[in-house]
């Protein structure tokens, strides 16, 4: 910018290795992420429809808000992807693939009612994040001895934390 405006006459940038001050990011904080113990309990109960939405959060990263708000419209099982229309940021805005290993647990959901939301109670209503969060998420949690403080927010940032660890930017 400096230099397409006359600022500055010559690129110091080539000067500066960012990578040498990636650990000492101030803004940097560790995130709650469910352990690999944990996800293993999840699958072994992947059964149990409730923990089928808990390990679409971890395996997809969309924000449990986005889950829910999820329109039959916008899945597309066929090409195995979905598309957040409503989001909290503008970025949000998106298309997520949906992997193969969680891909049976989407079907499922889809056919399961006439509700025209993915997610759904019982009664083939939209989910309030309240009522999914304690009849649903609390007693997945209890029922599975997972750590109570994990919120559903946890399962974005180990999703993100297993993209890192395997090396996908």
């Amino acid at each position: 910018f400096a230099m397409k405006h006359d600022i500055c006459s010559k690129d110091y940038s080539e000067y500066i290795d960012i990578l040498k001050h990636k650990e000492k990011n101030p803004n940097k904080r560790e995130r709650n992420r469910i352990s690999k113990e944990d996800i293993q309990k999840l699958w072994d109960s992947a059964d149990n429809s409730c923990v089928q939405i808990i390990l679409m959060l971890i395996y997809t990263g969309v924000r449990v808000s986005e889950l829910l708000d999820l329109k039959k419209e916008n899945v597309h099982l066929d090409k195995q992807y979905f598309d957040v229309v409503k989001s909290k940021t503008q970025n949000g805005i998106r298309r997520v693939p949906i992997a193969d290993k969680i891909l049976p647990f989407f079907r499922t959901w889809f056919d399961s009612s006439d509700c025209e939301y993915l997610i759904h109670t019982n009664e083939n209503e939209h989910f309030k994040y309240r009522n999914y969060y304690d009849s649903y998420w609390k007693p997945v949690v209890e029922m599975l001895n997972i750590n109570s403080n994990t919120t559903p927010h946890f399962c974005r940032h180990t999703c993100i934390s297993m993209l890192a660890e395997a090396k996908v930017e």
